[in-house]
């Protein structure tokens, strides 16, 4: 059993609360636009951590993350991009990027809303945490943890840090 924290969207901002939400997580997985790269060691240092840089991402955060991380959790596969839309309404090259790997978790951030919702269409899962930073439109800074056991992903929980 894996416990997963996912965050997205930090725009160089990491709330300190963080640390205590993701304190009985096993890895963290951030979803792209870090911002500021040491926030990649902050959260290094506090748990191993996976990740996609964004849009708004420089050299550093680029040199660290791919624009696409495809990996195994126990057994599901997991498929992460920081630009992928979500199902009915997929970023270009997403979808036939799905159908080609068949994962069974897809992630993604960008948009800062938090949604999480299954593709009947590729049996998928959607997962976007929404954003944690302060920049941009959303209102409230959000997280997300979930589990993962062998072939299951379960015990998915929103948390809200509050407002930006």
């Amino acid at each position: 059993m894996t416990k997963i924290g996912l965050l997205s969207d930090t725009h160089s901002y990491l709330p300190e609360n963080i640390f205590i939400h993701f304190k009985d997580c096993d890895e963290i997985w951030h979803a792209g636009d870090v911002g500021d790269a040491t926030i990649l060691k902050s959260l290094r240092d506090f748990k191993p951590l996976r990740g996609v840089y964004g849009n708004i991402d420089g050299q550093k955060v680029r040199e660290t993350f791919p624009l696409e991380n495809i990996f195994f959790c126990e057994e599901i596969k997991v498929l992460m991009k920081h630009i992928g839309g979500y199902p009915g309404h997929y970023a270009p090259g997403v979808r036939d990027l799905i159908k080609k790997e068949e994962p069974q978790l897809f992630i993604s951030g960008h948009s800062h809303i938090l949604k999480i919702m299954y593709d009947d269409k590729l049996h998928c899962l959607h997962m976007n945490p929404g954003a944690c930073g302060k920049q941009g439109w959303h209102q409230v800074q959000t997280l997300v943890k979930f589990v993962i056991d062998q072939q299951e992903i379960k015990d998915c929980q929103v948390i809200e840090l509050g407002k930006k």
